[in-house]
């Protein structure tokens, strides 16, 4: 599969094809409910940028693990490295021309809002 932001200045390959894909999800987490993404998520040895890195930019917030990335050219989110797995990378379906997001199936819930991580012990 290949990404690309909106502009065309950031590319990326998948080495997973969509239909075996091991999980697509929703998040409820404060960025991802403003970000309204459905995300495919990979090993991060599936997920190689092939242009622009330099184009990337990097946010982090709360805790500081988790690493979010968007262009800097067209503010489109194009993956990020979850906290709770930090081997592996979450990416932005929308941004692959081959997928019709709204046409997905088995969508996985994950309640980002109530994360384990944030839990008193």
């Amino acid at each position: 599969m290949k990404l690309n932001c909106h502009c065309g200045a950031i590319e990326a390959e998948i080495n997973v094809p969509v239909n075996e894909l091991a999980k697509i999800v929703k998040c409820n987490c404060s960025i991802c409910k403003r970000k309204s993404a459905t995300m495919g998520m990979v090993k991060n040895e599936d997920f190689k940028i092939t242009k622009g890195e330099d184009k990337l930019k990097l946010y982090q917030f709360h805790t500081k693990v988790a690493k979010h990335y968007f262009c800097s050219e067209c503010g489109i989110y194009t993956h990020h490295n979850p906290r709770s797995n930090t081997a592996m990378t979450g990416f932005n379906l929308g941004c692959v021309d081959e997928v019709d997001v709204a046409n997905l199936k088995d969508i996985t819930l994950i309640d980002g809002k109530n994360h384990p991580m944030d839990q008193k012990k």
